[in-house]
């Protein structure tokens, strides 16, 4: 039998302890911050039925394309899910007795057969904040503000771009865009960034757009517009008017919560998915570390409708960000690898037992503590405890057994402490 050539599958990837420790002190600090702003946990499946994930007010066609489908031994189709908003959406939709407003948080794995790049893998972890039942802009207010708390604590400095789809819809319909093609349109508009204007245009061109509403769209990009542009459209068109005067209520909520610096108006910003139906919102890193948005979200008051075929609406907005790309921008930052994962080492000497004890008092006071167990030799785990950066290190001989003392030395400063063994006892429950 030849050996296996092990490799994982493209696109997924490993974190060893040094990196799953940073990981989890990011997941950490985002769900302290989410319960401070009053959310509340929820866990969906990762399998769902490939209808739900392809439903009209899922994704959309771009991202169904990158959806992973399968089908069990029942030939059931079904589908991993590619984010964590349609399987809440289903969540909504099956327990009416939900009271509202609701605000819920998930992180969770999610699945896409895409492109790879930094901070962007085929397994990835989300991180999603969604609030159902406020109609104003206070929700979408609040969330922005809430991300800002979060990546503060995180240390990291990044700012929220944000639009309003009603605006860029209303526009197009205004530039005389045909209907069918106002999707499309808007998702060649949100590559402004990535892509020079000749290229752009020559893709607006290729939609069959007539000459004069290509030379319109054309002015448009060329006018670096503010709010204030698109004063002049209110009274030409109820999209412009619903995008605007929403834009304007965000606006002095943030402005309120003094958050005015670090979110800006971006008029080119659309996000890809065609499920947004009002303010929509994009991350990105103030150091340009990673160039591409590290999250966003937007308002989507007709999904859950949608799916329980209500004519209903139900006031939608979320935000997701996701964790292996702050990993990776906070890895770029610094060295995660230094890190210590203990705080204290004993290495007995022919004194396992007592160390064992000594270890789990320790514990009791919240020191992480290691035990050496496998037999090495003193100098060998003296470079252990080097190698991993434990600071504190105990040798616990039979000396110190008899003496009822035992010395930790700081690794770092030198300084050695003397300490008494304490009785050992364990509290006897019931």
């Amino acid at each position: 039998m030849n050996k296996m050539d092990y490799q994982n599958v493209k696109g997924t990837q490993d974190y060893l302890p040094a990196q799953e420790v940073v990981r989890r002190n990011i997941r950490r600090t985002l769900e302290d911050t989410f319960m401070l702003y009053g959310c509340k946990p929820l866990e969906t499946p990762i399998l769902n039925y490939t209808e739900l994930m392809a439903s009209k007010y899922a994704g959309g066609a771009e991202i169904l394309k990158e959806m992973y489908t399968l089908t069990d031994r029942g030939e059931r189709d079904l589908a991993l899910r590619y984010d964590l908003t349609i399987p809440f959406a289903k969540v909504i939709a099956m327990n009416p007795q939900l009271s509202m407003p609701f605000k819920r948080y998930e992180i969770g794995k999610v699945f896409r057969d895409g492109p790879i790049k930094a901070g962007r893998f085929r397994e990835f972890t989300q991180c999603d904040v969604d609030v159902v039942g406020i109609e104003s802009q206070s929700a979408e207010a609040e969330l922005m503000v809430m991300t800002i708390d979060a990546f503060n604590k995180l240390n990291i400095e990044m700012l929220i771009q944000f639009n309003n789809r009603k605006l860029l819809a209303g526009l197009l319909q205004y530039f005389k865009v045909p209907q069918l093609k106002i999707n499309s349109v808007i998702l060649i508009l949100d590559k402004m960034e990535k892509i020079d204007q000749v290229t752009l245009l020559k893709e607006l061109e290729e939609q069959n757009l007539s000459p004069s509403t290509i030379e319109l769209i054309k002015q448009f990009l060329n006018a670096n517009p503010t709010i204030a542009y698109f004063e002049k459209y209110r009274e030409e068109n109820e999209l412009i008017k619903q995008g605007y005067e929403e834009l304007i209520e965000l606006q002095d909520y943030l402005q309120v919560l003094n958050v005015g610096e670090s979110c800006v108006f971006n008029p080119f910003l659309a996000r890809g998915l065609e499920i947004y139906t009002g303010s929509i919102y994009e991350l990105f890193l103030k150091d340009g570390v990673i160039k591409s948005s590290i999250g966003g979200g937007g308002r989507y008051d007709n999904a859950i409708g949608g799916l329980i075929g209500s004519e209903e609406k139900f006031s939608t907005v979320g935000i997701s960000f996701g964790l292996d790309v702050i990993y990776t921008a906070m890895e770029q930052r610094e060295n995660s690898a230094d890190q210590a994962l203990v705080d204290i080492f004993i290495i007995p000497l022919n004194t396992e037992k007592e160390a064992l004890r000594l270890a789990w008092q320790l514990r009791q006071q919240g020191n992480r503590v290691e035990v050496e167990l496998s037999g090495k030799k003193l100098r060998k785990a003296m470079e252990k405890a080097n190698r991993e950066n434990i600071r504190k290190v105990i040798i616990l001989g039979e000396n110190e057994i008899k003496s009822g003392q035992y010395e930790m030395k700081d690794m770092q400063t030198g300084e050695v402490e003397q300490f008494e063994i304490l009785e050992f006892r364990r509290e006897e429950k019931g």
